[in-house]
């Protein structure tokens, strides 16, 4: 199975994909995790350094493909998660999309693509065009990570979309969406209604998951030595057993305009949401004693 994590830039795709790979790997899945971004830092808390990416690898080969072997391109990470970083053109020049072709291809000839239970794309930013989107190509299953605020679900929609677009050409499904460090799920909630998919997971407002990226360590890791997190590293496991048998959709995003307003209202009017979702609680209420 592929999955490809997706989400608005800073919103913690990375720090997701590393635990997530590793609560995959604790259940006895092979797992490799592909960092699809040039700043390759993707896989940097499951190795605890930034690792030569292929791009740079082929650079050094010049691009002579036969000569390349798995030892040059994957790394070992921590709880045994295998580890590539796929690099990209200069700041301003040429196409993420190419440069994950490029990556995939010399996986491919090494027969090191076909050799893992789960492959992970980590994935950069909001999909903006058809190179941001060509890891979709290769995915089978997509996950869009994200916040309870505005602009992370504006572009979740949009990575929906192309989740949809895709979806036409070979048989890619939306896993679903995972919240990540937020202290609510009220318009995740309002978002889901609106546009029907599984929400796998809510993550806690916890500061740890932040400080993780910076030490270089999965929670995992650090949970080994501060027991207080393990909690946390169960948000995580719950979203590798969905992974296991996930459904998955074909997602009809909600036009922009209607999605802004959507979202905007959420906001500008937050009294009568709530006295909104105080009259369905009434009413179900009422609803339970009828049938008592």
């Amino acid at each position: 199975m592929k999955v490809a994590v997706y989400g608005k830039g800073g919103i913690g795709k990375s720090t997701t994909s590393c635990n997530i790979s590793i609560a995959l790997a604790r259940r006895g899945k092979r797992i490799l995790q592909i960092g699809c971004d040039p700043k390759h830092d993707s896989t940097f808390t499951l190795t605890g350094f930034l690792i030569p990416t292929i791009i740079d690898t082929l650079q050094l080969k010049d691009y002579h493909y036969e000569d390349v072997w798995p030892e040059d391109v994957i790394y070992k990470g921590y709880g045994g998660v295998d580890c590539v970083e796929a690099g990209g053109p200069p700041a301003g020049a040429g196409c993420g999309g190419y440069v994950v072709g490029e990556t995939v291809k010399p996986l491919k000839e090494l027969n090191a693509f076909y050799e893992y239970d789960i492959i992970l794309f980590d994935v950069l930013g909001d999909v903006v065009c058809g190179g941001f989107a060509a890891p979709l190509n290769y995915a089978d299953y997509c996950i869009i990570i994200t916040d309870n605020g505005f602009d992370a679900l504006f572009a979740a929609n949009r990575i929906a979309a192309s989740v949809r677009e895709k979806a036409h050409t070979h048989p890619l499904r939306l896993a679903g969406l995972v919240g990540n460090r937020t202290s609510g799920r009220d318009l995740i909630d309002k978002y889901v209604e609106a546009c029907p998919m599984a929400v796998l997971e809510v993550l806690p407002l916890v500061e740890d998951i932040r400080i993780s990226r910076v030490k270089g360590k999965t929670l995992f890791e650090m949970a080994e030595g501060q027991p207080n997190l393990n909690f946390v590293c169960d948000f995580y496991s719950n979203i590798a057993d969905q992974l296991s048998k996930p459904e998955g959709v074909v997602p009809r995003e909600i036009p922009d305009r209607e999605l802004f307003s959507l979202l905007s209202d959420f906001y500008l009017n937050p009294i009568l949401e709530k006295e909104d979702k105080t009259r369905e609680n009434q009413r179900n209420t009422s609803f339970d004693f009828a049938i008592i």
